[in-house]
């Protein structure tokens, strides 16, 4: 068994555009170690905005060398990217781009709910891609709540205790959607009350859940609520999580890429070097345009 080795939180908030206020919960800029293949969490709401006719989001800027996910819980992000990728996704929905060799993107509220109004929550997740793949062509994954699969998830006494919607990865013979470059487990959790459920996660693997809403305790008696994120120790197979509330959770778990990284603002490299040519190709245009 995995065992707790911290519990990550952020209170501080910053606004990226004008559309997401969000808490990076970690960044590559932190301890890139600690959570490769993953470089950054951005939790952005909840919180409910107004309705306008304005676009509220954030405007075409460049990436290089790792991937981006966004999950909605609640509202609209509509995405366009110089790949030809794009589309708009609601509660449930996934867009995974691959920044790879570089792309210029915008995000922004969908049109509906702009007009509209209402609760907004979603988060962002950037994932690093090895080196031989940094340079590979962009790309992007659309991903509907149809396309991914649920599984429930049974206490020890065999009874259901929840449920596991699968973005990527594998569980109780059930694959996610998403295409990766690397082993990792992406999944939507939802735990109920009173109830306790073993997650597998492979020996090696970096293992650090997102406790969205809710309160959750770990076999050893350690507490997590809204917002937090537990780390886990890489040694071990699986983790045993308690629900004292209901709660929603962000299941994260990755094969670490034991590579330099090497990241300034949008991109994510391994020698300053490649950083340096990110900016040049960046300006001459050649990660596209919209």
């Amino acid at each position: 068994m995995k065992t707790l080795s911290s519990i990550q939180r952020n209170p501080d908030g910053h606004w990226v555009g004008d559309g997401f206020p969000v808490r990076s919960v970690f960044s590559y800029q932190d301890d890139p170690l600690t959570f490769s293949p993953f470089l950054l969490l951005d939790h952005a709401g909840p919180t409910r905005f107004e309705p306008t006719t304005e676009r509220r989001g954030v405007s075409q800027h460049p990436h290089r060398g790792f991937e981006t996910v966004t999950l909605v819980y609640e509202g609209e992000v509509s995405h366009r990217d110089s790949s030809g990728g794009g589309g708009t996704i609601g509660p449930g929905g996934v867009q995974w781009m691959t920044a790879a060799a570089g792309i210029v993107h915008e995000e922004f509220h969908g049109e509906a709910f702009a007009r509209e109004g209402g609760r907004f929550e979603m988060v962002q997740l950037w994932v690093n891609l090895p080196a031989a793949d940094k340079m590979k062509p962009p790309a992007y994954q659309g991903i509907s709540v149809g396309q991914t699969p649920t599984v429930n998830l049974l206490n020890p006494q065999g009874t259901v205790a929840g449920t596991a919607r699968l973005i990527a990865g594998e569980l109780l013979g059930q694959k996610g959607p998403a295409r990766t470059f690397s082993p990792m487990q992406v999944w939507d959790l939802r735990l109920t009350a009173g109830q306790t459920v073993h997650l597998p996660a492979p020996e090696g693997h970096t293992t650090v859940p997102l406790v969205l809403h809710g309160r959750v305790r770990t076999d050893s008696g350690e507490e997590a609520t809204d917002a937090e994120m537990m780390v886990f120790t890489r040694e071990g197979d699986g983790v045993t999580l308690e629900a004292i509330t209901d709660a929603t959770v962000l299941w994260l778990s990755g094969e670490p890429i034991h590579e330099p990284v090497v990241g300034y603002g949008p991109f994510v490299m391994n020698t300053e070097a490649e950083i340096h040519l990110a900016f040049a190709d960046f300006q001459s245009g050649r990660m596209g345009r919209l």
